[in-house]
């Protein structure tokens, strides 16, 4: 890092840690109220809101103004209670007599059986870490796709606090296929969310529009014949209840390339399928959509 970054790092990461030690202070229900109450009131004034309101406009031109604008503050008082919450992410378990996480496996999803791999899929909803949180309490043996913050302090601190009731492998993104093939292979499980752009996947439908995709749950559960399962995630104050229900059932043509983008399509239909049973606890502040300069981009 040069000497600009590292004191514009430091500042950013200042303000954080401020922020991290009054949450950690606080009983658990009244940081996450407090994180809602935050992300209602100063969310709305932030560059991001933009983008919601444009994404939203777009993906719901059926609702009202008023609809939207109650999906948007569902959002950021969601978003602001994530924050809140990673003082505190030891403390969500399913286990116990007052387990924070609840979960619904509407398929039979045994530990251990899938020699070829297990991928649990899903997207930004509620807090999107109580899923490889469940998993690894309840006794799967997995690694968790991550995309770490650009403040490289702040990274440090999500990756610890992930792992202290969440599997310890975290795999970033960025150059990840080989730990994600030898995961799989091992008759492991990968934590995946599959709703951000990707400026190097593959176009698919997403609310009636083209939206670049990552295409490596596909492409691995083809090529390893690894079991895919959808998890949603849905937010009650500051406890979570988890759905678990198969992936799709899919038959490959033997046309490699046709099959990755047939079905990362129809993963991405369940996610959309997700988003629309509970549109506020998503996470509409991403460019989700490629932009004039994105396609520009991508047609070099």
């Amino acid at each position: 890092m040069t000497l600009r970054e590292t004191l514009r790092y430091g500042a950013e990461a200042a303000v954080f840690f401020f922020f991290m030690a009054l949450f950690r202070l606080l009983p658990v229900d009244t940081a996450s109220a407090l994180g809602g109450w935050i992300g209602r009131t100063f969310g709305p004034l932030l560059p991001p809101d933009r983008t919601a309101r444009k994404n939203l406009s777009a993906s719901f031109p059926e609702k009202s103004d008023a609809e939207r604008d109650a999906i948007r503050m569902t959002m950021w008082d969601n978003l602001g209670r994530v924050v809140s919450e990673y003082p505190h992410l030891g403390k969500f378990t399913p286990l116990g007599d007052d387990p924070r996480i609840t979960s619904d496996f509407r398929t039979p999803v045994a530990k251990n059986s899938f020699p070829n791999g297990l991928m649990f899929i899903s997207g930004h909803f509620a807090n999107w870490e109580m899923m490889p949180i469940l998993a690894e309490q309840l006794g799967y043996d997995g690694a968790t796709m991550v995309r770490p913050p650009n403040n490289p302090f702040v990274a440090r601190y999500i990756e610890r606090q992930r792992g202290i009731a969440g599997p310890k492998t975290q795999i970033v993104k960025q150059n990840a296929a080989r730990r994600m093939l030898s995961t799989l292979r091992g008759g492991k499980a990968i934590y995946m969310l599959v709703d951000q752009k990707n400026n190097e996947g593959v176009p698919v439908p997403f609310f009636g529009r083209d939206a670049w995709t990552t295409p490596a749950a596909a492409a691995f559960a083809l090529k390893l014949n690894a079991r895919i399962v959808i998890a949603m995630n849905q937010r009650r104050g500051a406890r979570f209840h988890v759905t678990i229900d198969d992936g799709p059932d899919f038959t490959p043509s033997g046309d490699e390339t046709a099959d990755i983008q047939r079905l990362t399509a129809i993963l991405t239909a369940r996610i959309e399928e997700l988003v629309r049973a509970n549109p506020g606890q998503w996470l509409w502040i991403h460019n989700r959509w490629p932009r004039a300069k994105d396609l520009a981009q991508m047609s070099r």
